[in-house]
């Protein structure tokens, strides 16, 4: 792990070895992306909760639904704040104030006494959630060299789907040993609660690799640190291209300036610079396609139509591991293939996948009240759904975060990419606080409505998102998209 570089201090002697280097690299995006886990773990574990919370607070499909919901609104503000927090105290005290904010929402949520005290909890989560959805893939891509930039910044999504798959086990693991999440569990609580404070151990472990982070070399220089900053370029790269990454830094700085920075994000598209709203429609479309509906609901869901409790736990967590492989999948081609080529194809699959699950659910009976999907139509949606989530895994979920933390120019790129994250958040609350009162009143159309925009989501990519597989941050200054892909943009640099 890294040894933290404080502020006057000097940093200890860099490895000069190409692999040592790449394993340094690797190391620092991998304890960046920890915030990722965190944010997947958070956002996910209430999953096996959901019918437990609803049965012991009394809480109608609405209620639940925003009970669910409140954490994304928390998301939304924390989002928003890490931007301008970020540029003004540095990346690391950021990350820091997120894993706090974790660690006392684990601990008001696994202890709430009412559907409105856990709402008040979720949202202070929610503010974590936002902090590190902004901060980690800002600082991944501060910190790796261009041409390893888009596997790094695809850890981030790695650490969401990891934090799924640790939240939704857990889930399933206090539910089986208590015999159900709404029995009770050790000390006399419920195994619901004990879902909530599981995150106490992830937002401690944050924390402390927060702690022995370098601060961002880019962070630095603005705050006219620039030894520190060639310390830790030194960690991360060979010796003859720190010049120039500092060199690029510092003429990015002063076109800032000339630029008067205050009003960079303001454009002539509706008041905002054209791809600011590029980073915006990515982060809507990404949510809008309902993936969270699979990950916060899919428990409930499956019970809907006709699995017990214990099975539709196991689904969901084999579809998070499902997440995880196709995310392994993405991290391999990313940077060969590029970004724009995933986008489709993924949107292409998501298209074809929740038009199936609606055709499924279209074909759903009613047996003593209960939904159920009879003959083969069950697992027709099982294997839909599952596709689903390989199609989004290995395209929407990874690389919207990878162009977030690509196609800001450096000059607005933590206050860009917080407005982002902050309208990604809001399209998420909307989703997850609508799914009840939308299923309530058809799967259907719920389910072709995600397909709707799926298909959407493909001429949106088509035209609008610029390619920026191989180009340094600095470049990503003469990205306009409807010029052509930026990668036929940038000057030949190596």
């Amino acid at each position: 792990m890294a040894e933290r570089l404080g502020g006057g201090g000097a940093p200890r002697s860099a490895p000069t070895d190409a692999k040592a280097l790449n394993r340094r690299v690797v190391g620092l995006a991998a304890a960046g992306a920890v915030g990722g886990f965190l944010f997947g773990f958070d956002s996910s574990v209430v999953n096996g909760a959901v019918d437990a919370i609803e049965q012991q607070f009394g809480l109608s499909a609405a209620a639940t639904g925003f009970a669910i919901a409140s954490a994304l609104l928390g998301c939304a503000i924390g989002a928003e704040l890490a931007g301008r927090l970020a540029d003004r105290w540095g990346r690391i005290p950021v990350m820091l104030l997120g894993s706090v904010l974790f660690l006392v929402s684990s601990i008001g949520s696994g202890l709430a006494f009412a559907g409105w005290d856990l709402t008040i909890w979720r949202i202070i989560g929610g503010v974590g959630i936002g902090i590190a959805s902004v901060v980690a893939p800002a600082y991944i891509a501060e910190i790796s060299p261009r041409k390893q930039r888009g596997r790094l910044a695809s850890l981030q999504q790695l650490a969401i789907v990891f934090g799924i798959f640790a939240a939704l086990l857990s889930d399933a693991l206090f539910a089986t040993a208590a015999g159900g999440a709404s029995e009770p569990f050790w000390f006399g609580l419920e195994a619901w609660r004990w879902m909530f404070l599981a995150c106490i151990v992830p937002s401690v472990v944050y924390g402390v690799l927060a702690l022995r982070l370098p601060e961002s070399p880019r962070f630095l220089i603005k705050q006219g640190k620039e030894d520190i900053a060639r310390g830790v370029l030194a960690q991360i790269q060979p010796a003859d291209e720190i010049d120039r990454s500092v060199r690029e830094i510092h003429d990015s700085i002063a076109n800032d300036q000339l630029a008067n920075r205050k009003g960079a994000l303001r454009g002539p598209v509706l008041g905002l610079r054209p791809i600011v709203w590029i980073g915006i429609l990515l982060s809507v479309f990404q949510q809008f396609v309902g993936i969270n509906v699979i990950f916060y609901y899919s428990t409930t869901l499956w019970s809907a139509v006709g699995f017990d409790e214990s099975n539709s736990l196991l689904i969901s967590v084999l579809t998070s591991v499902t997440n995880i492989a196709v995310t392994f999948v993405a991290i391999a081609l990313v940077d060969r293939v590029g970004r724009r080529p995933l986008l489709l194809v993924g949107s292409v699959g998501m298209t074809l996948s929740l038009a199936t699950m609606a055709v499924a659910f279209g074909n759903s009976v009613t047996v003593d009240g209960e939904l159920s999907l009879p003959g083969a139509w069950g697992p027709v949606a099982l294997v839909a759904a599952n596709l689903f989530v390989v199609a989004f895994g290995f395209s929407w979920g990874p690389l919207v975060w990878v162009l977030l933390g690509e196609i800001f120019p450096n000059s607005i790129r933590a206050r860009a990419l917080g407005l982002a994250a902050a309208a990604q958040w809001i399209a998420n609350f909307l989703v997850t606080v609508s799914f009840p009162v939308m299923s309530d009143f058809s799967l259907v159309f719920t389910y072709g409505m995600y397909a709707t925009f799926a298909a959407l989501s493909f001429f949106f990519v088509l035209t609008k998102v610029p390619e920026t597989n191989g180009m340094s941050l600095e470049q990503s200054e003469t990205l306009f998209p409807p010029k052509g892909s930026a990668k036929r943009q940038q000057p030949a640099v190596e």
